[in-house]
């Protein structure tokens, strides 16, 4: 795979992972209440993905860390939706995205790790765009939405919880532990959906499948290929698509308008993640990059065949 398609099938994993709003806002489950209704497509869209997921799992192994990692990835998948369900898209998805800034948090004041001063600037617009959000949405006065800002903070949490536990886990095959993920929020979920005895009809159970299918399990299979050939500093930034894209979707689809104050805490929040995971890393990445070129290179058919080119 060249690098050109390695970036395209990053970009169509984030063009999928973006299209949740369309499925999660889709008018014809306005039967399922709606405090509720997040929690069961939380359910439904972990199976789907589950079962296609399964098949291509490999090197399965217990490890103590797998256990918080599915806690904190079930959590996530639930507060997320609901936050989705319950507010806007441009809201659960922007407060999800500040789970690097909570990783850091973590690491600030839980091990008591210095500062880098890459982190400074970016979790200072962070830290302002959450603000924003917070102090406008919970002053509205309206219940739904105060809850699903709350749980889009907590989808945030959840999930530096899974990168945290992901990141303790790098050496385990990666499609087997996204599989166990949702098979593990599906099967927590159970009674939850059963005590409820709510059951999709025909025509949300496809739409439901489509969820779980292309929505969560196809773009986890793009992103594994895409990251053979692209490294993971390109692969965040081209992933930041997604919470552009997925507001963009909500609109369009089902006309939902994001507040001004949502924009505004977005654009602040995107300013973080682009500064730290963009600028910065190409910043880093020049000096290497001049340094390499100025370094002799060997001569010979070893400098200039395929496999050194593919290396």
């Amino acid at each position: 795979m060249s690098k050109t398609m390695g970036r395209l099938h990053v970009l169509a994993a984030a063009i999928l992972w973006s299209s949740s709003a369309i499925f999660a806002k889709a008018d014809f489950f306005s039967d399922w209440p709606q405090e509720w209704r997040g929690l069961i497509f939380a359910f439904w869209r972990a199976l789907f993905a589950a079962m296609i997921l399964l098949p291509g799992a490999r090197g399965a192994r217990f490890r103590p860390l797998l256990l918080p990692m599915v806690l904190c990835f079930a959590g996530m998948n639930v507060t997320f939706l609901t936050a989705m369900v319950q507010s806007t898209a441009a809201n659960a998805i922007w407060l999800q995205n500040l789970a690097p800034f909570w990783v850091l948090l973590t690491t600030l004041f839980l091990f008591r790790e210095p500062l880098d001063r890459k982190d400074a600037l970016p979790l200072v617009f962070a830290i302002l765009g959450v603000v924003l959000i917070l102090a406008l949405e919970l002053g509205r006065g309206e219940g739904g939405s105060q809850v699903g800002v709350l749980c889009g903070i907590l989808s945030g949490i959840f999930y530096a919880g899974v990168l945290v536990t992901l990141r303790q886990l790098r050496d385990e095959n990666a499609v087997w532990l996204t599989a166990l993920n949702h098979l593990a929020a599906a099967v927590l979920l159970i009674p939850v959906v059963a005590r409820l005895g709510i059951l999709p009809n025909s025509r949300q159970l496809l739409w439901l499948a489509a969820f779980g299918g292309v929505q969560m399990a196809a773009p986890y299979i793009l992103l594994s290929r895409g990251l053979r050939v692209v490294s993971s500093q390109e692969a965040v930034a081209i992933a930041l698509t997604e919470p552009i894209l997925s507001p963009l979707w909500a609109f369009l689809f089902w006309g939902e308008r994001p507040a001004w104050w949502t924009l505004c805490g977005a654009g602040l929040i995107l300013t973080g993640l682009f500064s730290r995971y963009v600028v910065w890393e190409c910043w880093m990445a020049r000096p290497a990059e001049l340094a390499s070129r100025a370094s002799p290179q060997p001569v010979g058919p070893s400098s200039s065949s395929p496999e050194k080119a593919l290396r």
